[in-house]
């Protein structure tokens, strides 16, 4: 690559970084001034660099922002030609008890952070669509046995550009009744009890053993 594209190229990225940071803040609130870095790049094999949301709806989004680094490349799926993933818990951030595994936000930071990094290599590699469902494999170390239901957040039906896809860690039952009945049904469920978006388990689950 010459001198020139790379410098071209370099710029393509930071003007899409703006124009996805100013729709991410349209659908998710202003940002927090904090981003948590990851020590080695993301692209190199290190962790993402999370990117904090507490200005939107009760609780804290915690979003990614490196799946998608130029228009039309990185993570896309039927919905979105590029998206970033986010995910939600009704705890208000609290960035000091980030890395505390004690306190109920280090808790929860600390099992997003994995979902999020996770699923962020999967999706280089699977197509991830809104009304899907995963689980992960038991033996796996800390995330094993968690399951997930994919959404789109807060869909422009005129935007197919870019969007958000929201996990939301759900109850073993709660995914085999969506696998059963369809995502939609589980999706409505947890949006009429107010689960929704988020992943806190802290609560029973929406419904009853699904035979």
């Amino acid at each position: 690559m010459s001198e020139f594209d790379e410098t071209n190229h370099e710029e393509m990225g930071l003007k899409w970084y703006d124009e996805k940071t100013a729709q991410m803040e349209e659908m998710l609130g202003k940002s927090h001034d904090t981003v948590m870095h990851s020590l080695f790049p993301y692209a190199l094999g290190g962790a993402l660099d999370l990117y904090y949301y507490p200005n939107g709806i009760p609780g804290t989004g915690i979003a990614t922002k490196e799946l998608s680094e130029l228009p039309g490349e990185g993570s896309s799926n039927e919905w979105y030609q590029n998206y970033e993933l986010v995910m939600f818990t009704k705890l208000p951030l609290d960035l000091e008890q980030a890395n505390n595994e004690n306190h109920p936000f280090g808790k929860i930071h600390r099992r997003m952070n994995g979902i999020l990094n996770c699923m962020a290599r999967y999706s280089a590699e699977a197509t991830l669509n809104p009304g899907e469902t995963c689980e992960f494999p038991e033996e796996m170390e800390e995330l094993g046995g968690g399951c997930l239901i994919f959404d789109a957040y807060r869909d422009r039906e005129d935007e197919t550009d870019f969007g958000l896809l929201v996990l939301i860690e759900v109850y073993r039952e709660e995914m085999e009744l969506a696998r059963k009945l369809g995502s939609q049904v589980l999706l409505d469920l947890l949006k009429s009890k107010g689960h929704y978006p988020y992943s806190d388990l802290d609560r029973a689950p929406v419904v009853e053993n699904v035979s």
